[in-house]
């Protein structure tokens, strides 16, 4: 009979074979390809100043019709799975996926949330490749949000929910402008410009992903506190509060430059992420 250890060793074996790394390399590649397409509709909108803000579901949608476009899809959405797999996998055996020392239960917990967020989206795109994902749907946070406030306290898990994205939002930027995120690089293996250009890049997008979860939770909380579901917002909900703040639509082109920028920092981190 199998035991705990044996279990452990059986999963950090698989966790680290290639084809889970190439996998998760496929996975950062996917969310690379999901950003940069939220941040090019997004600068879109702001450029014309008019047009909702995009959401994931869109972007997913706008590669859906375009030629191939369903071939296309098909190949994120094996990437958001393989993202989705890493990061359980990382909840599941810790830093020693990557490195040398363990992990808190905290940081575990996080690979965790990543890799639910992460199958939830992989779920999405596969509804919207069968034809059952509407896309663009703006009443989604609204219903899932109303779904949890009518739970035994349900306010406290939506305010929970939103103190979790503010705190993924603060940590944001903390990694972004602290350059943490170059721990988990192999720099050795980037030229003098690559180095340069991918902390500039990757710096402007981790900032910009941070205001955007930042606002997530701010209106999760405030929809607990109030217990109205219509405050939620997800992606394009916090696009649309950019954009109708003073001088909006130069912030909504700022942040959504931003996404662009966390795009291709999530390409190069496919190639050059320790993994």
């Amino acid at each position: 009979m199998a035991t705990a250890t044996d279990v452990k060793q059986t999963g950090e074996h698989a966790a680290r074979s290639p084809w889970a790394r190439g996998l998760a390399r496929w996975g950062l590649a996917s969310r690379g390809l999901l950003y940069g397409l939220v941040g090019v509709l997004a600068i879109r909108v702001a450029v014309v100043g008019r047009g909702h803000a995009p959401d994931r579901d869109t972007a997913l949608k706008t590669v859906a019709e375009q030629p191939f476009g369903r071939f296309v899809l098909a190949l994120i959405a094996i990437g958001f799975l393989g993202y989705a797999l890493w990061r359980f996998a990382q909840a599941f055996v810790g830093g020693g996926l990557e490195e040398d020392e363990d992990e808190g239960v905290l940081k575990r917990l996080s690979y965790a949330a990543r890799g639910v967020i992460y199958t939830g989206i992989f779920v999405s795109t596969v509804l919207l490749l069968v034809g059952l994902g509407g896309g663009g749907d703006k009443n989604k946070e609204d219903k899932a949000t109303s779904y949890l406030l009518d739970l035994p306290a349900g306010p406290l898990i939506v305010g929970a929910a939103g103190l979790a994205f503010i705190g993924g939002g603060l940590w944001n930027f903390y990694r972004g402008l602290s350059g943490k995120f170059r721990e988990k690089l192999k720099l050795r293996k980037m030229s003098e410009v690559e180095d340069k250009a991918f902390t500039v890049v990757g710096t402007f997008g981790i900032v910009a992903r941070g205001v955007v979860f930042t606002l997530v939770g701010v209106f999760l909380v405030r929809a607990a506190y109030q217990y109205d579901p219509k405050e939620a917002v997800g992606l394009d909900g916090a696009l649309s509060e950019i954009a109708q703040a003073p001088y909006g639509l130069f912030l909504l082109g700022v942040v959504a430059a931003g996404l662009f920028a966390f795009g291709l920092y999530s390409l190069a981190e496919a190639r050059y992420r320790e993994v």
